[in-house]
Parts: structure tokens; C-alpha cells; sequence
């Protein structure tokens, strides 16, 4: 599970990659050094993926980002596709 102090210390590579949190959420870190929210989930069979928001003084926090993705898993117990809602 993350917290802010080893979000704060991910550093860009040279390709994307992701670190997990819980309940399927994870960050995805851009070569650019950008880190974004998502969570991957299935409905209808399908794979879907839907962006959470973007970490930092300028996007979400990391509690903002877990409430979130609650409120997706939810919609996907209901099944109701939280990308589709976005």
C-alpha cells in the first residue's frame, strides 16, 4: 500500500510503469515524471480502465484518489461502468 512520502520519491524511466496500491487502484508513471490515479476493473466481461485523476499540487491526493476508487468499485457492484459515468 503507498503512501504520499514513496509517491513523492517515484521517479520517471525511460518507459511507463506502475506501481499497484490496494483494492486495484495504481499509479502510472510517465517519462515525462507525471503520476497518475487508475484503477482497472471488469464488467460485461470486459477490461476497462478509468483515470482517477493526476497526483500533485496541481491534481489529487492520494486520500482524494482512494475515495474515488471506492466510489467506482461501487458503481461496478451495481454494475454501472464508472468510465462510461466519467
Amino acid at each position: 500500500m503507498l503512501t504520499d512520502v514513496p509517491l513523492k520519491s517515484l521517479r520517471p524511466k525511460d518507459k511507463v510503469y506502475k506501481v499497484a496500491d490496494r483494492d486495484g487502484m495504481y499509479v502510472r508513471v510517465m517519462p515525462s515524471g507525471a503520476i497518475s490515479f487508475r484503477l482497472d476493473y471488469r464488467i460485461n466481461g470486459r477490461r476497462e480502465t478509468i483515470y482517477l485523476g493526476r497526483y500533485g499540487r496541481d491534481g489529487i491526493s492520494l486520500a482524494k484518489a482512494r475515495e474515488l476508487c471506492l466510489d467506482a468499485r461501487r458503481a461496478v457492484r451495481e454494475g454501472r461502468s464508472p468510465a462510461l459515468e466519467k
